[in-house]
């Protein structure tokens, strides 16, 4: 009887506790927790670490400081003088030369020859029109050059083809032929545009005309359409 009693209780609605702890369904809330919350000890090291930083904005250096007694009582090692030697300088290496260099009397006292005259004048250049201040072009020197004979062979213009009959005219005669010809019927109806209708007027441009269903292949076409002999396999 007590078990029919258990199962003929409604199910308590568990919707009016929304802010439960389990995803789960339970058939009991879990009960509340009455300890205290777990406290964290910070070891000596992290209390340490967590303190500001002491930022010191003046620094004041002396610039004499005392030395110690071991450092004036040090004695340098062999390796020690080897390095604090000077470098020597190269072989070949020369001081800098001086902006402002003495001549010697030989030079001073030397005669330019007349090549060295030659090449010491100025380049002449043809001055441009309306370029820089306004005087004469100075005349070139030429050298004086005679081609060769294929040169000249080559320098040859070249003769127009006998048949080349030059530019047309833009104006040109009309035949009298022309001017009193009658075209036919065939041509004029050739001459005419298509009449089609528009897609609008539906017009199907996929329709096959009668003739082209009531036409019958010629032979070569025929022969065109077979497949090639290599192509087809046996059964």
């Amino acid at each position: 009887m007590a078990t029919l009693k258990k199962l003929a209780q409604p199910k308590p609605n568990r919707l009016k506790y929304p802010d439960r702890h389990s995803v789960y369904w339970l058939d009991q809330m879990p009960p509340e927790k009455t300890g205290s919350i777990t406290k964290i000890e910070l070891t000596p090291r992290w209390s340490e670490l967590c303190r500001s930083k002491t930022f010191y904005s003046q620094v004041t250096i002396s610039p004499e400081w005392e030395v110690s007694d071991a450092a004036l009582r040090a004695v340098p090692s062999d390796h020690l003088r080897t390095l604090a030697l000077p470098h020597a300088p190269a072989v070949g290496w020369q001081p800098e030369r001086s902006l402002l260099t003495r001549l010697n009397r030989g030079t001073q006292t030397a005669v330019p020859t007349a090549r060295v005259c030659q090449l010491a004048q100025p380049k002449r250049r043809p001055i441009r029109e309306n370029y820089g201040p306004k005087s004469k072009p100075l005349p070139l020197t030429h050298i004086p050059y005679k081609a060769s004979a294929h040169i000249e062979l080559l320098a040859t213009p070249k003769h127009d083809h006998p048949k080349f009959q030059g530019q047309r005219s833009v104006c040109w005669p009309v035949s009298r032929a022309a001017r009193n010809c009658s075209a036919n019927q065939r041509l004029l109806e050739l001459c005419g545009p298509k009449n089609r209708k528009a897609l609008f007027e539906e017009y199907d441009p996929y329709v096959v005309s009668r003739a082209a269903r009531s036409a019958s292949p010629s032979p070569r076409i025929q022969q065109l359409c077979l497949p090639l002999p290599r192509k087809c396999t046996s059964n």
